[in-house]
């Protein structure tokens, strides 16, 4: 596996990979790699002939109040896992590789980042849209491969996609992963390692209250009614705060106050023992 930090090296060695029409799959991460990576990893080894893995703790997307300092950064050990799932190359810029002096320029999404995390972490998606276009620019992979975890990052990188007119890759070779979790539902994230154990018991409550919701909406029950017993379970679970929980549009996000005739999703963000965890599931279209 190369380990590349420097651009023109970058171009250099994507461009190797892609001779003899050979396809190119890109996973771009933070770092701090977990199953829920290395899933994606290996879903991208079957779309395309070989795969660049991208880490890179993006300041551009952290607030002044977030944890951009205590985000775990662990290159050696990352690529390890990463040479062991056979990756043949991994991007591994700095910050002034990335930005270098003088940039300027910054992609905002409107509609699909107004709510839900965009609401609670205002410029948080145009730094997470414009990295992504970077390393998009950089990379020119054929295929990409994100998790489902963070839905709202998802709709927002494939509408940036559609609306530049991205080739590299195309909006619809943008892949969604569906989320890895843990044994007991918990959705797999690297902030899981900052909950204390009693916390992380009761943290498994949020999938199981999720699943429950979703189940009594597609039963027919008012969504307002399911989601206000969801909050409750988590409240009384331990959890400190409902940053939010609703029911929204798969694609446009936009909220919806009873089930449609479209798939849509359940997103919930909540915070226990100081520890904000996100989460989301689909939800199936009424019936015609």
């Amino acid at each position: 596996m190369q380990t590349i930090t420097r651009l023109h090296m970058l171009r250099n060695s994507a461009a190797s990979l892609r001779r003899d029409v050979a396809t190119l799959a890109l996973v771009p991460t933070m770092g701090a790699l977990h199953e829920g990576h290395l899933t994606l990893v290996r879903e991208a080894r079957l779309l395309a002939d070989h795969v660049c893995v991208s880490i890179f703790v993006n300041p551009k997307q952290f607030g002044p109040n977030e944890d951009l300092d205590a985000y775990p950064r662990q290159l050696e050990a990352d690529s390890a896992l990463l040479e062991a799932e056979g990756v043949e190359l991994l991007w591994a810029p700095s910050v002034e590789e990335m930005y270098p002096s003088g940039f300027a320029t910054s992609i905002s999404v409107a509609g699909v980042t107004e709510n839900f995390c965009g609401a609670d972490r205002p410029g948080h998606f145009d730094g997470v849209a414009t990295v992504v276009c970077k390393l998009f620019n950089q990379v020119g992979p054929d295929v990409a491969c994100f998790g489902e975890k963070d839905w709202q990052q998802l709709a927002t990188i494939r509408r940036m996609a559609r609306d530049l007119d991205l080739s590299a890759p195309m909006a619809d070779r943008i892949i969604g992963i569906p989320t890895v979790r843990e044994p007991d539902g918990l959705a797999m994230s690297s902030r899981n390692r900052y909950l204390s154990p009693e916390n992380r018991s009761a943290a498994a409550t949020l999938p199981r209250a999720m699943k429950d919701a979703i189940g009594q909406i597609e039963a027919g029950e008012a969504v307002s009614a399911a989601l206000a017993e969801l909050q409750n379970r988590l409240t009384e679970a331990g959890f400190s705060s409902v940053d939010y929980a609703d029911l929204a549009d798969a694609d446009s996000l936009e909220l919806l106050r009873a089930r449609g005739n479209t798939p849509a999703r359940l997103l919930v963000a909540a915070r226990i023992g100081g520890t904000r965890l996100i989460d989301n599931m689909p939800v199936s279209a009424a019936p015609d």
